[in-house]
């Protein structure tokens, strides 16, 4: 008993904590309490019913007025009463949530049946799906459902629904989206693509859009850059690039779709329709440069270049649009049976107008290289090449280039292309021919090389020739100017002699006048060693005179006035001294000219007679006046002095 008060107060403090603890269950056995979370929902099952039978309609798994079972209406965060434990199950669910950029596509258990050939419910008002009761009521039929669950948090009753979260459809700058439907009307026959349908806000609003009639298939609208909440269920999305039209080209449209147009080519032209704008066939009005949203399943574009276009038949050549890509050199067979190789260019022009007509003949530019171009010009040139032989075809290169280009030109014309130009590049002659053609030319070049060299000796000769002459005319003047200059230097040289001599002839005159005053034999030699000076000196003057002029006539004349000087002077010394005397003084002028003493400073004279002492004196005195006529010799008429 003592443990009374201690089990008192713990049932005092332990049942007030078990009930805070137990406070959910205590009240749903006892009052049916139901606390739903805020971030939850209540999914209900009913396990049977108190009053009456209700069971659920055939077919039907959701009971929406009681009946016992899966209950479509759901419990949103609150209280709720009378959900007893016995008689209801609840099972919180947390709320669906679909993120940013993605969608939730719904699959329906309940509801009614689909009508035969849809494979979509259409949409009823069912707040997203959150009323299910309103869903079922409002005739929602079970399957995929065209409506789709936007990013959010929704209140969804997965009893009834399945949420499938896929992404959105987006876009990139500069694509373009091909939509293809899977449900909608059949496509009318003769059509490949469903009709463009207004306001369903891009595919987005599938009912909107089968209920203006969209039909099932390929579509005719495309769909731009930018992100959408399109049903994969309903629609598949593919993107292609915009179509891009180069500066320099335009965009020859051939639409599939559309109503039979009106044919505006012309009765001339006969290969094919070309309609207006909007029409089915090839449009009239091609597109300019730019990019385009252009559904590659129900328009086609073909680019037709608009500024000239050179095409190559070349094995090694190929321009960056590629359609002589599959053209190679040109071989072809001359007149005289040999095979060469050649390289082409062909210059085209298209004009804008012009453009859907060669779409309209051929299709695409590839069939006009393949088709015209081509064989065109092969054919042109092998023809060419047959009549004529291989020489003839290098040597008349230019003839034919503009044979070839007004030909080709008209051919073209025909078909709506003008030919630019025409040009004739590499010829590759048989190599056999270019060997004996490269040794003729060879032998050519050397024929004319010798004969340059053979002009050229020629010349040469020619020049020395005439070089020779040139100097010999040269030594000939020279030489002519010679004479004149030593026959002007001759006679001032004569002039000078006679002025020297004259001046001489004067000093020695005055020489003569002073000897005179010594003594009258001394004077008479004096006189004619004076007249023999001057005869000497003008003797010189001539000499030199005839000298300078470089002239025989000088020279002879020099020699002639030494001899005539030299045998006036022997005359008149002769006159003067006697034969005998004036041999002695030649004697003795040749023996002081040699410096040779033959008597002694002091003569001795001998007992051989009286005379001896006085002929040695008579001898000295001559010497002396060897020795001052030597003297006088030497000197110039300047320094002499008198005695």
């Amino acid at each position: 008993m003592q443990n009374t008060p201690v089990l008192t107060w713990a049932l005092l403090i332990g049942l007030p904590i078990l009930c805070l603890v137990l406070y959910k269950v205590i009240l749903r056995i006892f009052f049916g309490v139901i606390i739903v979370p805020e971030d939850r929902i209540g999914l209900v099952t009913k396990k049977f019913v108190l009053f009456g039978k209700q069971e659920l309609p055939e077919g039907r798994i959701l009971a929406t007025r009681g009946e016992a079972g899966f209950q479509a209406q759901t419990l949103a965060p609150g209280v709720y009463f009378w959900k007893w434990i016995w008689q209801y199950s609840v099972t919180f669910q947390p709320f669906t949530l679909i993120p940013t950029g993605k969608i939730g596509l719904v699959m329906a258990k309940d509801g009614a049946e689909l009508p035969t050939g849809a494979i979509l419910a259409r949409k009823v008002a069912c707040d997203t799906f959150q009323d299910t009761v309103a869903f079922l009521e409002n005739g929602g039929c079970k399957g995929r459902q065209t409506g789709i669950i936007t990013p959010g948090s929704y209140r969804i009753n997965t009893f009834l629904f399945d949420v499938e979260i896929t992404d959105m459809v987006s876009i990139p700058e500069n694509g373009v989206g091909i939509v293809t439907t899977l449900e909608g009307k059949a496509l009318e026959t003769g059509s490949i693509a469903g009709k463009t349908i207004p306001e369903h806000n891009n595919f987005q609003d599938v009912d909107a859009f089968l209920e203006k009639g969209g039909y099932k298939g390929l579509q005719e609208q495309v769909i731009l850059a930018g992100s959408y909440f399109i049903n994969p269920w309903f629609a598949k999305m593919e993107i292609v690039r915009m179509t891009e039209i180069a500066i320099g080209h335009v965009g020859v449209v051939i639409s599939f779709v559309g109503s039979d147009g009106v044919d505006i080519s012309g009765a001339e032209f006969k290969h094919g329709n070309i309609v207006a704008k909007g029409f089915k066939g090839v449009w009239a009005e091609p597109l300019g440069p730019g990019k385009y949203p252009i559904n590659p399943y129900i328009m086609k574009v073909e680019l037709v270049p608009t500024t000239n276009l050179v095409l190559n038949w070349a094995s090694a050549r190929s321009e960056a649009h590629q359609l002589d890509k599959n053209l190679s050199t040109i071989t072809v067979r001359s007149k005289d049976g040999f095979t060469f190789n050649l390289d082409v260019s062909q210059i085209i022009h298209i004009p804008t107008t012009e453009a859907p007509k060669v779409i309209a003949r051929f299709g695409n530019m590839s069939n006009l290289v393949t088709q015209v171009l081509e064989p065109t010009i092969g054919n042109y040139f092998r023809n060419s090449a047959q009549g004529s032989d291989v020489i003839s075809f290098l040597t008349s290169r230019k003839e034919r280039q503009n044979a070839a280009k007004e030909h080709i030109g008209q051919v073209l014309d025909q078909y709506n292309v003008f030919g630019v130009d025409t040009l004739i590049g590499d010829i590759v002659p048989p190599e056999s021919l270019m060997k004996t053609l490269t040794d003729r030319k060879i032998a050519e070049e050397q024929k004319v090389t010798y004969e340059t060299q053979r002009q050229a000796q020629e010349t040469r000769q020619s020049l020395e020739k005439e070089t020779a002459v040139a100097e010999m005319q040269k030594e000939i003047v020279k030489a002519d100017q010679g004479v004149l200059i030593a026959e002007r230097i001759a006679d001032a040289s004569v002039k000078k002699a006679t002025g020297d001599a004259n001046s001489v002839r004067l000093q020695a005159n005055a020489e003569s006048d002073r000897m005179k005053l010594l003594a009258s034999g001394e004077a008479e030699k004096v006189r004619l060693l004076a007249r023999a000076e001057a005869d000497r000196t003008e003797w010189i003057a001539k000499a030199d005179a005839e000298k300078i002029s470089l002239t025989g006539k000088a020279e002879a004349e020099k020699i002639l006035a030494i001899g005539q000087s030299s045998a006036e002077s022997y005359k008149l010394a002769v006159e003067a001294m006697g034969g005998s005397n004036f041999t002695q003084l030649k004697v003795m002028e040749a023996i002081g000219a040699q410096n040779i003493r033959i008597m002694p400073d002091i003569l001795i004279g001998g007992n051989d007679g009286a005379n001896g002492p006085i002929s040695g004196l008579l001898g000295l005195r001559l010497l002396e006046e060897i020795g001052k006529k030597q003297a006088a010799q030497n000197s110039t008429p300047d320094q002499q002095q008198p005695d």
